[in-house]
């Protein structure tokens, strides 16, 4: 079953949201966010080369995930759909534009920034709002606040966004991804320079899975001498140990364990911020798992110099 809208923006968590000039710059652009780690754009019509954009991308990079922002009339919304646009994104709540998209089954994500605003989506069954412009509102804190009372509607924010304040808002758990220009400013496109882009991707992308070793288990023989070794750890050091049937844990980030399920030479643990969107991250990457996510852990299908790899959330 193919994955809806709302699960594809929270599986990227980050969309940018791109003002380009001049169309034939549109295929490089995308190569450099797919080199990044990030296949996804949000094509604004705040140009005269934003349709055109469009279509170089689909035809060039039909799996990458594009749609059109700032979107103020249903022509330009009609357009951007006939140009291969997959989702609509508008810069306030225009009533003509969100219900023509409904009608056309498109999927909209209209900007909004008020309450009042907020329920006019909800009227129409949207569940999946704008927050914009972002930290000219009031930032994180605005949106706590405002989306309080309404527990299952979830929001992308917009304007201000940067590599400094993307975390906090996406560790909020009412935001479903975060919109940005900071990764590929106008400056850097009409510049071509791609490379710096890809760089910036890839650092964005750094922050947003926070990728990092937190454990290393070796595989044990024996599990008496690794009991044995660590009670002369504890001794010396007066450190905590956990013992068990088939691990001997020192501290959270070493243990000894036994051969079940472990490659030839142990298991490394890598931590990640966001599980969820780490998974097709490294699927993207040709990392397949080898199982379903087990509370906050999956095993990948993975093996670095003798050692099997566990993801997991901290």
């Amino acid at each position: 079953m193919s994955k809806s809208i709302p699960d594809m923006l929270e599986e990227f968590g980050i969309i940018p949201v791109i003002k380009i000039e001049s169309a034939e710059d549109a295929v490089p652009l995308t190569k450099a966010l797919i080199d990044g780690g990030l296949p996804a754009a949000e094509v604004t019509f705040r140009t005269a080369a934003a349709e055109q954009a469009i279509k170089n991308i689909s035809a060039a990079y039909p799996e990458v995930f594009v749609g059109a922002g700032t979107v103020l009339t249903t022509d330009q919304a009609q357009r951007a759909i006939d140009a291969g646009a997959k989702f609509i994104v508008s810069p306030g709540f225009n009533p003509k534009v969100v219900d023509y998209c409904l009608e056309q089954n498109v999927t909209v994500t209209p900007g909004i920034s008020t309450p009042s605003e907020l329920e006019a989506a909800l009227e129409r069954g949207l569940k999946v709002l704008k927050f914009f412009p972002a930290e000219s509102l009031g930032g994180l804190e605005m949106l706590k606040s405002m989306s309080a009372p309404y527990s299952d509607v979830k929001f992308i924010p917009t304007g201000g966004i940067n590599a400094e304040n993307l975390l906090p808002y996406l560790k909020f758990n009412k935001v479903l991804a975060c919109g940005g220009s900071w990764m590929v400013k106008a400056e850097l496109i009409s510049t071509k320079k791609f490379d710096e882009i890809t760089h910036l991707v890839r650092e964005a992308l750094t922050v947003m899975l926070g990728f990092r070793i937190i454990g290393v288990r070796l595989k044990a023989e024996r599990l008496d001498r690794a009991a044995a070794l660590a009670r002369q750890f504890q001794a010396v050091f007066n450190l905590p140990i956990s013992l068990s049937n088939s691990m001997v844990q020192f501290s959270d980030a070493f243990s000894l364990k036994k051969d079940d399920g472990v490659g030839a030479a142990g298991e490394l643990v890598i931590g990640t911020q966001f599980l969820k969107r780490a998974i097709p991250f490294l699927q993207r990457s040709g990392i397949k798992t080898n199982s379903a996510i087990q509370g906050n852990c999956v095993e990948l299908d993975l093996e670095l110099d003798g050692f099997s790899v566990l993801l997991q959330e901290y």
